[in-house]
């Protein structure tokens, strides 16, 4: 009887353990899934953000932007509007590609017309600006992504000062800064080793500005070295001579006191010495920037480098500067330095140097809009110093002609008031036939 009861309890345990599990199968329901889904989420919006994001994770931009854009105008109020309109501008970035870095310049600006006052609006300026970094071309080729991306950099650290990201936008900033003079500096380069008066004349022109615009360009130096090379050599009788080399020692003086550590300070020197010009002592500030240049580890040129250079499309910065402010001003509205012809003799230098002897060359600066001809503008600054000229402080010719060129209109208010008077019943008239012209019709 006992081994009877025995047998049977074993059977008895063998069978449940059998039976219960198929019993939970059968009767215990359901197996349960812990992850939500969109039909028993009580937050679908949420879920159309978290599958949004994971589809751009993963790279299915064209997905993604179809659950977030669903998301936009499914619930206008979702507390993840905000972020939905940014991710959207995020997946035509990472997308990459001309078409997609166009598209997330034109979701990011609408992002920050649309939430201005949010954090995230100074992280949107700051992917315009890398857009437009992303698109830059070389030197050598169109600039106008270059030019852009300045814009927007410069709009950036103006906008956002405070920003985590200024370090980084001062740096791209710096690059794009390298690439916009890189590329004028060649063209004026091209000019100036023609030596031919015209050649000087393209040449100073672009080495002028860009000198005052871009001091932490890595050629500044040998820009302003052509350009002390450019005015030095110009000039016919011993007058012009002497003021040509003085207006020339003022570019040999930025050399030794702005660029002190550079090759080019020594020579500049023996320039200002030889000419009996004073030599400025250097400025401890560039100093200090120049030694910190010299310990940033740069790629050297080698027999590789240079093709595989030529197979990149974008263009190269490792020669741009790691210190120093960059320029925050946007380019002036101005027309710039204008080289003009001087007298029957050649080109005058620096807007001046008198007329008819003179084989110079000429600057002016001309606004735009100002209806005026530089070429026909007679010089009055013949002691003015070009290097000093800035684009934003220069003053309309249009506003102050030089003499024999003044408009008598402007200094006579009767005439100025009739002329005015004519003019307005002029166009009154025209009007009124034109009317009546179409009337008749």
């Amino acid at each position: 009887m006992k081994r009877t009861s025995r047998s049977d309890l074993s059977l008895l345990a063998a069978v449940l353990a059998l039976v219960l599990p198929l019993s939970g199968c059968l009767f215990g329901g359901k197996n349960k899934n812990t992850t939500p889904s969109a039909g028993n989420s009580s937050e679908p919006d949420k879920v159309l953000f978290d599958r949004g994001m994971d589809d751009i994770k993963h790279s299915r931009y064209t997905v993604a932007r179809l659950d977030l854009q669903t998301l936009i105008n499914t619930y206008p109020d979702s507390e993840y509007l905000a972020k939905a309109k940014l991710a959207i501008a995020d997946s035509y970035f990472k997308e990459g590609g001309t078409a997609g870095l166009t598209q997330s310049v034109s979701e990011y600006k609408d992002f920050i017309t649309f939430f201005p006052f949010l954090e995230e609006s100074a992280y949107a300026q700051m992917q315009v600006a890398m857009a437009h970094y992303e698109m830059m071309e070389k030197p050598d080729r169109d600039e106008s992504q270059a030019q852009l991306a300045e814009d927007e950099f410069q709009t950036f650290l103006l906008k956002y000062p405070q920003s985590a990201l200024v370090p980084q936008a001062e740096q791209h900033l710096r690059e794009v800064q390298e690439v916009i003079a890189e590329g004028d500096f060649r063209v004026a380069h091209f000019y100036y080793v023609r030596g031919t008066p015209g050649g000087y004349k393209a040449a100073a022109s672009r080495l002028i500005e860009l000198t005052d615009r871009y001091p932490l360009y890595s050629q500044s130096d040998r820009a302003l070295w052509m350009l002390g090379d450019i005015y030095g050599s110009q000039g016919r009788s011993e007058d012009e001579k002497a003021k040509m080399r003085e207006w020339a020692s003022k570019y040999y003086a930025r050399i030794v006191r702005d660029y002190p550590l550079s090759p080019l300070a020594p020579a500049a020197k023996q320039k200002l010495v030889a000419g009996g010009y004073s030599v400025p002592q250097p400025d401890a500030t560039a100093v200090a920037r120049m030694q910190q240049e010299q310990q940033v580890p740069r790629a050297h040129n080698s027999v590789i480098r240079a093709p595989l250079g030529m197979l990149r499309s974008m263009p190269d910065v490792s020669m741009a500067a790691h210190t120093g402010q960059p320029n925050l001003a946007p380019p002036s509205d101005s027309g710039g330095d204008v080289m003009r012809p001087g007298g029957a003799g050649g080109m005058n230098v620096g807007g001046g140097g008198g007329g008819g002897g003179s084989n110079g060359v000429a600057v002016e600066r001309v606004e735009v809009g100002s209806g005026s001809n530089p070429a026909a503008t007679p010089s009055t600054t013949g002691t003015g110093d070009p290097s000093s000229a800035d684009p934003k402080t220069a003053t309309n010719p249009g506003a102050n002609p030089a003499p024999g060129t003044t408009d008598p209109k402007a200094s006579d208010p009767s005439k100025k008031a009739a002329d005015s008077g004519k003019d307005s019943k002029g166009s009154k008239d025209a009007s009124a036939k034109d009317k009546n012209e179409s009337t008749s019709k």
